[in-house]
């Protein structure tokens, strides 16, 4: 489905304070879609002046479609139409010239009769889309009478309601520019309905609205009441600021914002729609939502992530404390095959240490893992026991891990460091390079992705009867067995052409890790 900017940019002269109005507006009109029962279609002038295209289309979710087809890139021409579907062509031919009505006009129009062409009762309406006094485009507004019948109360205001926003559409007054941050999921025109007269009294309440204020505590009529004290003293009577300036212009229903209220165990979600036609304030719309369940589901969600950060900080701390510990009894042993063996159990602790670190910041059991192979690579070579002068660098990016992979990983980059090193490296100065490649694929199923990484030193090389399979050094060992039996990967380590050493490791993004048992 092409995107609105690119069909604007593709078809039309429009310019970008133009598309911005029209996001804005494709952003909030399924408020005008749900109030009016109808289908919307937004028509914009080609670029040669010479006919329309559709950029956007709403369906209502209050009632049945009038269009079943995506009228999205259709194009209709002053001299020809062009569409697709001939049925639709059929539809839309007739009904151009009540959307060049409305444009020559600046008005809205709307048909005498249904149109039956489509199988269906039809009501067509056009309505003038302005921005800063000027014509921009035209809305086509079908509602399918197929399902008429008596309107209820409800129904009239929602229809009453409908023609107050199509007005200040065609007026230049809806979307609003000075609108506050919307919510993640603002209220829609089924969760609860509230319409405020001009003095920010409560004409009609639809059933769910008055069910929601009923759960804040609410015991007389809401109809009648100023919206705007009654919800303060329900906040109030609950322990909160009888002052809320925010609170108070919402429910008033004076400023597009939303706010919410809490009362009785209960959080409600507000937002005021102001009507405004003809220069002339004719009172606001107020849409309400019960959001209890989500907002406790929240609060369950932040203490969850909250103590799965403190466990991985304690974590952490109890991992600083075994290395510390076993530094300590580094240091009051004289044998040097002991000391050396401790010290490689410090840097084992450390690095997973610092995968907890990270996790203990950050929301997610997702970690930058850049800084801590940067980390992991200083720490390697600064408590090497060779004394050599050992320069480490990364080259490229890791990016954003699990933490199932990064705590193996880090390990794996600390033995391979340390062992570069004290076997590549030995008693000389040299550079250690660690090189990742990652390989991210979209629109690909089941594919997780593949992380290259190459660990290089140009030391002395591998000894010539080198054996990755059968070697008895401890650090390749774990290497072999967290790269191949938990991450699932491939290793392979030969010696480079131009003199050192070049380990290579292969392993999916997402692999399922199988724990090793250490034990066997």
């Amino acid at each position: 489905m092409p995107h609105l900017s690119d069909l604007i940019r593709r078809y039309t002269a429009l310019k970008t304070a133009d598309l911005e109005w029209f996001h804005s507006l494709v952003s909030d009109w399924q408020l005008l879609a749900d109030l009016s029962f109808a289908d919307l279609v937004l028509w914009v002038r080609l670029r040669d002046d010479n006919g329309w295209v559709a950029v956007s289309q709403m369906r209502p979710t209050t009632g049945p479609t009038a269009f079943q087809d995506d009228l999205v890139e259709t194009v209709l021409r002053d001299d020809v139409s062009e569409v697709a579907n001939d049925n639709v062509q059929s539809r839309l031919g007739g009904r151009k010239a009540l959307i060049d009505r409305a444009w020559d006009e600046g008005r809205i129009c709307r048909e005498g009769d249904p149109d039956w062409s489509g199988g269906v009762p039809v009501r067509e309406e056009t309505i003038p889309v302005r921005r800063e006094g000027k014509l921009i485009a035209v809305i086509q507004r079908s509602t399918n009478l197929s399902s008429a019948r008596t309107p209820s109360r409800l129904e009239l205001t929602y229809l009453q309601s409908a023609g107050d926003l199509a007005q200040m559409i065609s007026e230049g007054e809806f979307p609003f520019s000075d609108q506050g941050p919307l919510m993640v999921r603002s209220p829609r025109v089924g969760d609860g309905l509230l319409r405020l007269d001009q003095d920010g009294e409560v004409v009609y309440a639809s059933p769910n609205a008055l069910s929601a204020y009923r759960r804040l505590g609410l015991t007389a009529d809401l109809v009648g009441a100023r919206l705007d004290r009654t919800t303060l003293d329900l906040a109030a009577a609950a322990g909160g600021d009888p002052r809320d300036e925010s609170l108070t212009w919402t429910a008033s229903g004076r400023v597009p914002q939303e706010s919410e209220v809490e009362a009785r165990g209960s959080t409600v979600q507000l937002r005021s729609i102001p009507l405004v036609t003809g220069g002339v304030r004719a009172g606001a719309l107020v849409m309400v939502r019960d959001v209890t369940e989500l907002r406790r589901r929240e609060r369950e969600l932040m203490t969850k992530d909250a103590t799965i950060r403190e466990i991985h900080h304690r974590v952490k701390n109890n991992l600083q404390t075994v290395a510390a510990l076993l530094r300590l009894q580094s240091r009051r042993l004289n044998i040097p095959e002991g000391r050396a063996a401790l010290d490689e159990a410090v840097r084992r602790v450390g690095s997973i240490a610092i995968v907890h670190e990270m996790l203990s910041h950050t929301p997610d059991e997702v970690v930058d893992f850049d800084d801590i192979a940067d980390r992991v690579i200083e720490m390697a070579a600064e408590v090497s026991s060779t004394g050599a002068m050992v320069h480490p660098r990364r080259v490229g990016n890791f990016g954003l891990l699990s933490a199932l992979v990064a705590t193996p990983l880090s390990m794996v980059l600390a033995e391979l460091v340390q062992n570069a090193v004290e076997h590549g490296l030995k008693q000389e100065q040299g550079r250690i390079e660690v090189r990742v490649r990652r390989d991210d694929p979209t629109g690909v199923e089941d594919h997780p992705g593949q992380l290259f990484i190459e660990v290089i030193d140009d030391g002395g090389g591998l000894p010539a009867d080198f054996d990755v399979d059968g070697t008895t050094n401890l650090g390749l060992q774990i290497v072999r067995t967290l790269i191949i039996g938990e991450l699932g990967g491939s290793l392979e380590i030969k010696p480079r052409e131009s003199g050192g050493t070049r380990v290579a490791i292969e392993m999916p993004l997402e692999s399922e890790v199988q724990p090793y048992r250490w034990d066997q």
